[in-house]
């Protein structure tokens, strides 16, 4: 353990502040998450063959965390 961190491993002399970068990811999930529960209405998407009916809400849901998922991947491996 170096000296400048503490043993809950967290660096000294942090007030405990949100880094702005995380900061603007929690606001764009607010964001999204607010987008996607005021699309609650019924609608139809072609998946290649079939076409469904299910609320959009679902929809959108469903596109975002595959998104976050691919995203999460990508980072991973990247790193």
């Amino acid at each position: 353990m170096s000296p400048k961190t503490s043993a809950a491993g967290t660096t000294e002399g942090r007030s405990g502040t949100m880094p702005p970068a995380r900061a603007v990811v929690l606001l764009l999930a607010a964001l999204a998450l607010t987008f996607i529960f005021e699309n609650t209405r019924a609608t139809r998407i072609r998946l290649l063959v079939p076409e469904v009916t299910m609320p959009l809400w679902t929809a959108l849901l469903a596109t975002g965390l595959i998104g976050a998922l691919c995203g999460a991947y990508v980072m991973k491996r990247r790193g």
